[in-house]
């Protein structure tokens, strides 16, 4: 097997800046997170997830997926929900083998109470950093880097469904 190529000096100005500022934003996003809500970054997007599925519920398996997790990482992260009072699981209607997590009303609260912080720490450290052509070409972008390892890209939020109270990140 031959070894890929060094990145050049161009390619490695890149890696390097994602490197940093991913890991930047995601701090920031947990310390907004722990604050106010006590969550983590993966609980609030399971939140979020659960939101906006229709009747707040999703089998754990498509969670899993969306989430991008293993299925026995999504189990640990609902149970520590469920502790909270902010998820609850219930038998899936159409599989007797299927487990729905299900968005409870005090998850939907603390949805509400935490997505403006979020939103803020999202924009201020991202969002509000790009016009609308940066925006469109961090998107295909970022979308073309998912597919490329498989994951399900989500469709553009004009499609997603109904709006919830925080962005999917």
């Amino acid at each position: 097997m031959t070894e890929p190529p060094w990145l050049s000096e161009r390619e490695l100005d890149a890696w390097l800046a994602y490197l940093t500022a991913s890991h930047l934003l995601e701090r920031r996003i947990e310390e907004q997170l722990k604050a106010d809500a006590g969550l983590t970054h993966p609980q609030y997007e399971i939140l979020t997830r659960l939101s906006s599925a229709p009747g707040q519920r999703m089998r754990m398996t498509e969670l899993a997926r969306l989430v991008v997790v293993s299925k026995s990482g999504l189990t640990y992260q609902i149970g520590q929900l469920e502790k909270a009072g902010l998820v609850e699981r219930a038998a899936c209607p159409s599989d007797e083998r299927g487990i729905m997590a299900v968005l409870t009303g005090e998850g939907m609260r603390c949805l509400e109470r935490t997505a403006p912080g979020h939103l803020a720490v999202v924009r201020a450290f991202l969002i509000d950093h790009f016009g609308p052509d940066e925006l469109t070409s961090m998107t295909r972008i970022m979308r073309k880097a998912a597919a490329a390892m498989g994951a399900a890209v989500p469709p553009p939020a004009g499609e997603a469904g109904p709006h919830t109270p925080g962005p999917r990140t």
